[in-house]
């Protein structure tokens, strides 16, 4: 299969559901539903949320391998990226600045989704021998919807997806960007930063919390 091929059937499976209105219609109604069956948590535990994160709740010797606040610089290290960028420009280009409001209507019911997302995420959570935890959505899919099929999917499609979306757009806009301005070869770039992600990643959860408590503040304000 060569890349034409390959481009051709990424472009079918993103037709199908970026293209389709029932894919938003799910994303939308899925929200709207636990917002009215929550009570909408996302105004109610706003403040409780804010708590959390400046670490009023935070204990010593509590399980777990990392803070609320690093819980939260990890979870935006992978959500603050060129997609908010050049995603909301080019909505704001399509649309006008009426895009802007209803981004803002979608971030809100979206909210209510993540919050339920990440409750079942750590409710069922595994604890490892060595005492490190493991979570997210493929443990709820497995310890409570008893599908471990569905989770072994979600676990396999979360790592193509990582290889994918989650860092080539990313590196390839710095290299280019270096590229463009100081003349440095696309290949360097790609090769230190392969570099030191390996010397993060591999140190753990710990080690990839403790420095995107320290990057993502700064990418947060540079952001806005």
């Amino acid at each position: 299969m060569d890349l034409v091929q390959i481009n051709d059937f990424l472009a079918t499976i993103d037709g199908y559901i970026g293209g389709s209105s029932w894919f938003v219609f799910a994303l939308l109604g899925t929200g709207v539903f636990f917002t009215l069956y929550l009570g909408f948590p996302q105004i109610r535990y706003f403040g409780h949320a804010i708590a959390v994160v400046r670490g009023k709740f935070d204990k010593k010797g509590a399980k777990g391998d990392t803070s609320h606040f690093q819980s939260l610089a990890t979870a935006l290290s992978g959500t603050v990226g060129t997609g908010n960028i050049a995603g909301v420009a080019f909505a704001i280009h399509l649309g006008g600045p009426a895009a802007l409001f209803w981004m803002l209507v979608t971030a809100a019911l979206g909210m209510t989704t993540k919050f339920v997302e990440v409750t079942l995420s750590h409710k069922y959570r595994e604890f490892a021998e060595d005492g490190t935890v493991s979570g997210g959505p493929m443990y709820y899919m497995k310890n409570k919807l008893g599908m471990k099929w569905m989770a072994t999917l979600f676990a396999v499609a979360a790592i193509i997806s990582s290889f994918g979306t989650g860092n080539m757009p990313q590196v390839n806009s710095i290299a280019a960007s270096l590229k463009a301005t100081f003349g440095i070869e696309e290949m360097v770039t790609g090769a230190v930063l392969s570099v030191l992600l390996g010397l993060i990643i591999l140190g753990g959860i710990k080690r990839i919390a403790a420095v995107t408590e320290k990057l993502v503040p700064m990418m947060a304000l540079i952001y806005v």
